[in-house]
């Protein structure tokens, strides 16, 4: 395949996508409401609980993807120089590393701040 042929298919795919995740979304909305009506709640009176370390989790998460990407982009000008073929999954890999990696501490700091909260109130 040429690469003519690939952005083809790569724009076709990225668009088929979008679409199943926007109605992959309004799916699983609707089955919740539903799932409510069934159980005898009222969908509207419905309110979202908050999410305390929703904060945390997107910093840790965005500050882990940088720290690959930029350890990506050193190595690739320093290390991995002579590989110009594979050098996206070199960024694709390390993104996700320590994506994670913010992920797993967040998690952490979480369960941390839970777990003293139940022992400051088994003291009382």
């Amino acid at each position: 395949m040429n690469t003519g042929n690939l952005g083809i298919l790569a724009g076709i795919v990225i668009s088929l996508g979008f679409f199943m995740m926007i109605f992959a979304i309004i799916y699983l909305y609707k089955r919740e409401r539903m799932a409510m009506i069934e159980r005898g709640m009222d969908p509207r009176s419905y309110k979202p609980q908050s999410a305390p370390y929703q904060n945390l989790k997107w910093g840790l998460l965005l500050i882990g993807s940088g720290i690959g990407l930029f350890l990506a982009f050193v190595l690739s000008h320093g290390v991995f120089r002579d590989m110009d073929d594979d050098i996206f999954f070199l960024y694709l890999s390390l993104i996700a590393i320590f994506g994670g990696a913010g992920l797993f501490l967040s998690y952490k700091i979480e369960k941390r701040e839970v777990l003293d909260r139940e022992d400051a109130r088994l003291e009382k």
